[in-house]
């Protein structure tokens, strides 16, 4: 594979997008997978607990540090903090370079704090300093969930200065209480005469797992007879996008405020959205359709393995990220109309997030533990 810069991804970059990884393994890092996609223009990387079971449960690569001499008398769950500790490291330093070319722009690798904390604010802010203490490196992001729980939590580590990705992110309600929660943050640091520069942070908004909820709601209508197979042509494959077009309108509005202004003559930099969960779940959907629909300045695109691949194999670049928000408002509503109750669904869907993420949490711990039994 070529190591030149992708075409595709440079001209992400040249609208003003970053391309991120999610995904990380020890052979994603000890392959030169991350290395060769680097070179080619990816800059940054983001991982979740899915990720990491995938990865350590799944395969022996991680069987013998387990083994070491350092890490056997850890418990459980410290064992497995350590585990991702040393990939995220890894990957950081891989993106270092990046991070320092651009300024404190890019080049970040970011880590998930416990999902069995989704709903605990201080155990939140004590794990996100944990972390960032001990990877000790200035372009990591710590992931801590949108819920209600954690908005507060996102607020406190962000006034430490901590970078922040703020992840499962479904409704504008939701991005615009994160949104106001970094500007807050950053507000504080300046009342106390703290830097605001460099200190980064991006929202991440799920957009592929829209579509699949809502299509799947309306299927249900159908089949109770309480609306039209054929209706469904109107919003199939476009919700997810006109969702992730009304948040960025309000990004726009919230980072252009006086509020704001104020902040960025100090040198902070925007909260970028993130646009999470990119790869399609319909197979009839184009593999690139989420990277070419939301492709717009001030913002980020983490893209699963099958999408990167895609991308650098082919796609049709241009800035569709800041159109149609007046469209968007109204595909919105007229799904509403027919019966899909689209508020709720986004409220259904962050609870299910954090649900799978401590599923995968849990399995990832159980493994471990029989692993540790038999090596």
């Amino acid at each position: 594979m070529s190591t030149a810069k992708n075409p595709q991804i440079l001209a992400l970059n040249e609208l003003g997008q970053s391309v991120w990884y999610d995904n990380l393994s020890r052979d994603v890092l000890r392959s030169g997978e991350l290395k060769n996609l680097i070179e080619q223009g990816v800059s940054g990387l983001t991982s979740n607990p899915t990720i990491f079971k995938q990865a350590i449960a799944d395969t022996a690569n991680y069987d013998d540090d387990m083994r070491s001499g350092e890490l056997k008398d850890l418990g459980t769950e410290a064992l497995c903090e350590e585990l991702m500790l040393r990939d995220v490291a890894a990957a950081a330093d891989l993106l270092r370079p990046m991070y320092d070319l651009t300024g404190a722009g890019d080049g970040y690798a970011s880590i998930e704090v416990s999902p069995y904390l989704a709903a605990d604010e201080k155990g939140t802010v004590e794990a996100a300093v944990r972390l960032w203490n001990k990877l000790n490196r200035p372009n990591i992001m710590i992931k801590i969930p949108a819920t209600p729980e954690c908005i507060p939590a996102i607020q406190a580590v962000l006034e430490k200065g901590i970078n922040v990705n703020v992840t499962l992110i479904f409704s504008k309600e939701v991005y615009d209480k994160v949104a106001n929660a970094y500007i807050s943050a950053l507000q504080a640091r300046a009342a106390r005469g703290e830097s605001v520069r460099n200190i980064s942070s991006v929202a991440s908004f799920f957009v592929s797992r829209v579509d699949a909820i809502v299509e799947k709601n309306f299927d249900d209508l159908v089949k109770a007879g309480k609306a039209k197979a054929e209706d469904k042509e109107n919003f199939f494959g476009k919700v997810g996008v006109a969702n992730s077009k009304v948040a960025y309108a309000s990004f726009e509005k919230l980072f252009s405020s006086d509020s704001f202004k104020a902040l960025k003559e100090q040198g902070a930099r925007v909260q970028r959205p993130l646009w999470a969960s990119t790869g399609t779940k319909n197979p009839v959907f184009k593999a690139v359709m989420y990277v070419e629909e939301l492709a717009g300045r001030d913002t980020v695109n983490t893209m699963p393995p099958a999408t990167v691949k895609a991308l650098i194999a082919g796609a049709t670049i241009e800035p569709r990220l800041h159109n149609g928000a007046a469209e968007a408002v109204a595909l919105i509503s007229k799904v509403n109309t027919l019966g899909v109750p689209t508020e709720q669904l986004l409220k259904e869907l962050q609870v299910a997030g954090v649900k799978s993420f401590s599923d995968s949490y849990r399995e990832l711990l159980e493994s471990i533990e029989t692993k540790r039994k038999s090596i």
